[in-house]
């Protein structure tokens, strides 16, 4: 009883301690001791979530119980928090002793009081929004990393940001970008490994060559750079990974004029004892293989998980995931070091589920192979050898006409992320197809703009018609609980549209996920059944994170819709500004006001010459059609379709994209990109087009 009250007393003093605090104060002290050695010990029990993927593994399984099965139906509402923003909202919060650190849309950074729900601090790094289109996915951001009192942020524009974790202050700056004439941007959560932030970028649409950054986590020097594909040949390689990958590629299809890809805009990981760091990257640049290296080969290091030196950033093996990539199959989803048996045998090993449909179980010492199985269904492959080669099948590769890849490029998993939990040992993965086909253009060239090229007014450069042939699949969105060592699903839940959010599993038996149709939801972790849900207003795409605050159990998530599929489509009928939610249980506040999306009417009376519509087609397609989606037939999502606009929009449509006051929200400039008559024959596209697919 004595030890029991001295330890009463303790808790009491150290409460105490913490309430004397201000929130700034709390927020110096609780990031100040955040480093490697923090970071391994908080893996031991997880009472904090001090990185994106909660540990280097980026499991995203937490030790905690107090949340479990049994009382997970009494989980309510503590508080919401405004995030003030419209757009996609991918953050996973990061909380250290209750001062939370979490991205809205446009790379802003907020820091919060778990304790109150109240800010901190916010920083706004103040990205040009006139330049949104440069990125393909919207103009999200999926988090921070903490290190020694220091919060670090990739903007939107390419900058990594230091800040100051008590006063959000900027310490430091840096222009991660090697070219500013060529569309790359940053969307995903920096990490810091032995004292070095980690940064890639996006843009492989774009045209793009591929790099990942380390810089001194103190002062911001550069450290070392990788580049993920070779460059012009007619200049020095950097060393001797991009010697080895220029003979895997054709040089008479000039792929570094068009920058080749491979960006490293996600998943990222770091085995401490190995001294190994993990990265996985994108797709190729242009997505066509047969334009960007027309004899063939294998394109390294393409949709590959690439294993470097985190001291130096040497590279140490790869495995190619999708050789010679031509669906637009990134290697960049989330992937998580596990150590599993396979064959009786224990091994140390990555587990991965990128877009290509296919679940790998890799040896994260060397990179050998040891398993794939599709976890959906897949047309352009159907299996992969023992050496870990997909055994194609021939016609996936003729796009002489439209074919519906299976996935397809949206794939079959995205950045979304997974998580893994030892005790049931399954890995839990939001799996999805959104139907698409694809056909090679054959006139393609680079930067040219041509009507029909989707966004190439924009500089898109993918080489492929998109869906010119309307799809025939369903779309399709599922929770799948996958056993990594029998490589088969335990069992799953359906949703109801694809674009659903990330995962997290708990020592609690729980695992938590938000979907497209607006809910939070709780899973048994080993049975599937659905144990407690509740609205959060719109769709959620981002990953929970659980965390431990004097001693009591939280789940945050931070809601938002959005991302390349929720720009123009959605599942729900209501929005909102983006939110952080915070349950606990016992928690009773009320949720916050949403309002209806707009009715939906069918925009009707826009005069326009019905002789302009196959013209205003191509210009639509060029320009419109990937953030706008299709007039009236889709809904629009984050950004309205405008087949449902007001008459008087469209009937003024050169106000708004001629230096129009949406450029404050993200809408591009048009001004030397169309003329008024492109304008016309664009407004005899919309409105003809909702006419054709008007009820009769």
């Amino acid at each position: 009883m004595v030890v029991r009250s001295l330890a009463a007393l303790a808790l009491s003093a150290l409460a105490l301690s913490v309430a004397a605090q201000t929130p700034a104060e709390r927020a110096a002290s609780a990031t100040k001791k955040v480093n490697g050695s923090f970071i391994r010990a908080n893996a031991a029990k997880t009472p904090d979530w001090p990185s994106v993927g909660l540990d280097y593994a980026e499991t995203r399984y937490s030790r905690l119980d107090q949340i479990n099965a049994g009382n997970v139906k009494q989980l309510g509402l503590v508080w919401s928090y405004n995030l003030e923003s419209t757009r996609g909202v991918e953050a996973t919060p990061l909380v250290v002793d209750g001062v939370m650190y979490v991205t809205a849309s446009w790379s802003v950074v907020h820091a919060i009081d778990v304790r109150s729900g109240q800010r901190i601090w916010s920083y706004d790094p103040q990205v040009d929004k006139s330049k949104g289109f440069r990125g393909c996915c919207d103009v999200v951001n999926r988090g921070v990393a903490l290190w020694e009192g220091k919060v670090y942020v990739g903007a939107y524009d390419g900058r990594l940001i230091a800040l100051d974790a008590a006063s959000g202050r900027v310490l430091w700056e840096k222009d991660t970008l090697i070219d500013h004439a060529r569309s790359y941007t940053i969307t995903g959560a920096p990490r810091v490994f032995k004292g070095k932030v980690l940064i890639g970028n996006g843009g492989a649409e774009y045209g793009v060559r591929g790099y990942i950054t380390a810089y001194d986590a103190n002062t911001g020097d550069q450290k070392w750079r990788w580049f993920t594909v070779p460059g012009d040949p007619a200049k020095p390689y950097e060393d001797a990974s991009m010697a080895r990958a220029a003979k895997t590629w054709d040089p008479s299809g000039k792929y570094w004029e068009a920058g080749g890809g491979g960006t490293v805009w996600d998943t990222m990981a770091f085995d401490p004892e190995l001294n190994l760091m993990y990265i996985g990257t994108g797709n190729g640049s242009p997505w066509a293989r047969s334009k960007r290296s027309p004899k063939g080969g294998d394109n390294l290091y393409l949709a590959s998980i690439v294993a470097l030196d985190p001291d130096t950033g040497a590279y140490k093996w790869h495995y190619q995931e999708t050789p010679g990539d031509n669906w637009d199959y990134t290697s960049t989803q989330p992937m998580i070091l596990a150590d599993i048996k396979v064959a009786g045998k224990p091994r140390k090993v990555i587990l991965h589920a990128p877009k290509n449909g296919f679940f790998f179980v890799i040896d994260r010492t060397n990179g050998k192979f040891i398993s794939a199985k599709n976890f959906v269904e897949v047309n352009w492959a159907s299996g992969y050898d023992t050496k870990g080669r997909p055994i194609e099948i021939a016609a996936a590769r003729q796009n002489d006409k439209p074919g519906e890849s299976m996935p397809g490029p949206y794939g079959a998993h995205n950045w979304h992320p997974m998580s893994f939990n030892p005790q049931t040992g399954l890995v839990y993965l939001p799996a999805q197809h959104v139907p698409i086909n694809l056909m090679d253009d054959k006139d393609w060239k680079f930067n040219e703009n041509v009507a029909l090229r989707p966004h190439s007014n924009q500089g898109w450069n993918t080489a492929m018609f998109l869906n010119a042939a309307p799809p025939t699949s369903k779309p399709m969105g599922r929770l799948v609980a996958w056993d990594p060592v029998a490589q088969k699903e335990a069992w799953g839940v359906e949703h109801v549209s694809p674009w659903n959010g990330g995962t997290l599993t708990t020592a609690g038996n729980l695992v938590f996920q938000g979907t497209a149709d607006g809910r939070m939801v709780a899973y048994d972790a080993k049975t599937g059944a659905k144990l407690w849900e509740t609205p959060t207003g719109t769709g959620v795409v981002a990953a929970p994170s659980t965390y431990l605050v004097d001693g009591k159990q939280y789940v945050s998530i931070a809601v938002g819709w959005g991302g390349v599929y929720g720009q123009a489509t959605r599942a729900t009928e209501r929005q909102g500004p983006g939110t952080v939610y915070t349950f606990a249980v016992g928690g009773t506040a009320k949720m916050p006001d949403f309002v209806e999306y707009r009715a939906g009417k069918l925009l009707q009376g826009v005069k326009y010459d019905a002789a302009k519509v196959e013209a205003g087609t191509g210009l639509y397609v060029s320009n419109c059609v990937l953030c706008h989606g299709v007039p009236g037939v889709d809904r629009g999502g984050n950004i309205p379709n405008l087949g449902t606009m007001d008459a008087a929009f469209i009937e003024n449509l050169d106000k708004f994209v001629f230096k129009g006051p949406a450029m404050a929200r993200g809408m591009p400039d048009f001004t030397g990109k169309l003329s008024m008559d492109d304008v016309e024959a664009i407004k005899a596209f919309i409105q003809g087009t909702v006419d054709a697919v008007r009820p009769k």
